[in-house]
């Protein structure tokens, strides 16, 4: 990794929704090193500052994606950046979801809104080697139909089990309706021998752990993805602390056996 910002440049821009567009990058020169699914960058705009951004893809050629939101100075200048516009990268940095530990398992995969992106890797590699899994399931949630990401790709997702809800549809909308929970009951899936993976906002991931292993799926083989005020991403700053863990360098990605009790202390 490196601790200063790699210049890379964007190749396409895709819009998501309103306010997310996922951004395809290249190295202008060299490339960082080689990330896993779960792993983040700190990304660069130019001007304004960085932030933790986790990869949406990861190529063999050492092209990289974000999903980014625009919900700050730094989120809205690399979502107004066009092709050609170059962005810095450092990274990278956490860990991984570790899909390999599913080997031979079930797959499930619960999403909400964008936390969908840092999960996408992980779904294409378990989907593009079936005969390393057993069944895969993808569960998305989002708040409205127009939350939702990845629309384009669910209907290459055909060799797995997706279901897609909302917490409030519009008129044009006539799929499932509430939270991402409810479509655990059509998932297939064996809980004792189901890996789950899981990524949104912090509720909707306490919810979705708690009910995982109400039905059987043991604590240590959830995996969940958080977020902190990550800074320094090196684990020195102190910023992303989460009880004795240091997220940056412990997570995002960590076990619910190791977090489940931090996330049921209220934080000041």
């Amino acid at each position: 990794m490196t601790a200063v910002p790699v210049p890379h440049r964007v190749v396409s821009r895709s819009p998501e929704t309103s306010d997310t567009v996922t951004l395809r990058l290249e190295p202008v020169c060299e490339a960082l090193r080689d990330f896993v699914p779960g792993q983040f960058a700190m990304v660069h705009c130019f001007g304004r500052g960085e932030i933790p951004v986790s990869m949406s893809s990861i190529q063999a050629t050492g092209g990289l994606a974000h999903t980014v939101r625009a919900v700050g100075a730094v989120s809205e200048g690399l979502c107004a950046a066009r092709v050609g516009d170059v962005i810095g990268l450092r990274g990278p940095y956490g860990t991984g979801w570790e899909l390999e530990r599913a080997y031979g398992r079930d797959v499930l995969v619960v999403a909400g809104g964008i936390g969908l992106a840092p999960l996408r890797p992980l779904v294409l590699r378990a989907l593009a080697e079936p005969e390393s899994y057993g069944r895969v399931n993808v569960l998305i949630g989002a708040r409205t139909p127009d939350d939702l990401i990845g629309r384009k790709e669910w209907e290459f997702w055909r060799s797995a089990y997706t279901g897609v809800t909302v917490d409030r549809p519009d008129v044009h909308w006539h799929g499932d309706v509430g939270v991402v929970t409810q479509l655990l009951g059509r998932a297939r899936f064996d809980p004792a021998g189901t890996w789950a993976f899981v990524c949104g906002p912090e509720p909707m991931i306490r919810a979705t752990a708690r009910e995982l292993h109400h039905r059987g799926v043991p604590r240590a083989r959830i995996r969940v993805s958080l977020e902190r005020n990550m800074r320094c991403a090196t684990g020195h700053c102190g910023h992303c602390q989460l009880g004795p863990l240091l997220l940056c360098r412990d997570g995002p990605v960590v076990g619910w056996d190791q977090v489940e009790s931090l996330l049921s202390v209220r934080e000041l």
